[in-house]
C-alpha cells in the first residue's frame, strides 16, 4: 500500500523520492546545509521541480557543493558555468554562489561550523508547524526573517526570508509536512 504523502502538485518520481526521503529530515552536515542553500537561492522564480531535475548538473559544475572551491572560481569558471546548459544560468545567482561560498566560510570560522549557526534561529530543534492543508503552508516566519537579517549582515545574498524559510523546510528546521502525512 503507497504510503500517505503530502499531497505534492506532481506525480514526479524525483519530487516524490525527494519528499519522502529529504525534505523535513533534520540536516546538521555543512556541505549539504551548504548544497541546499545554493539550491534554494537558484529556485528564487522558478518551480522547485526545476531546480531538482538539474540538481545533478548542479552539483557537478559547482565541485559537489564545496565551499572552498566555490569560494575560489575564477571569471573563466563563472564564463563556463554561464555556458552550462544543465544549470539555469543567471550571472547574478552565479556569482551570490561565489559569494556565499565566502560567507560560509567566514561563519564557519566563526562558528566552527555553519550547523552551529544555522540552527540557532530554532533553539536547535524542528518547529513543527502541525499543518492540515497545503494552502496554510507559511512562506515565512519571524526565524526566518532573523535568519534573512543576520544572513545578509554577513554578505549573503539571495538571502531574503522567503528563500531563508524554504531553507528552513528542506533542512528539517521546521516541519510543514501535513499531519496526515507518513512523514510528519
Amino acid at each position: 500500500m503507497e504510503p500517505n504523502r503530502c499531497p505534492w502538485p506532481s506525480d514526479d518520481h524525483l519530487m516524490i523520492e525527494y519528499h519522502d526521503t529529504e525534505w523535513g529530515v533534520p540536516l546538521h552536515d555543512d556541505r549539504k546545509l551548504f548544497e541546499f542553500m545554493v539550491l534554494d537561492a537558484f529556485q528564487a522564480g522558478l518551480s522547485w521541480r526545476t531546480v531538482l531535475h538539474k540538481r545533478e548538473s548542479f552539483r557537478k559544475a559547482f565541485d559537489n557543493f564545496v565551499p572552498e572551491k566555490i569560494a575560489q572560481y575564477s571569471e573563466e569558471k563563472i564564463a563556463s558555468l554561464l555556458n552550462d546548459p544543465g544549470i539555469i544560468r543567471n550571472k547574478a545567482k552565479v556569482r551570490g554562489t561565489i559569494k556565499n561560498a565566502r560567507a560560509f566560510l567566514e561563519v564557519q570560522k566563526e562558528f566552527g561550523s555553519f550547523d552551529k549557526f544555522i540552527w540557532q534561529f530554532t533553539g536547535g530543534k524542528t518547529i513543527d508547524n502541525r499543518i492540515t492543508s497545503l494552502s496554510r503552508i507559511p512562506v515565512s516566519s519571524t526565524e526566518s526573517d532573523a535568519m534573512s537579517r543576520e544572513l545578509r549582515k554577513r554578505g549573503f545574498t539571495f538571502a531574503g526570508t522567503t528563500i531563508c524559510y524554504a531553507f528552513m523546510q528542506a533542512a528539517g528546521m521546521v516541519n510543514d509536512h501535513l499531519t496526515d502525512c507518513f512523514r510528519h
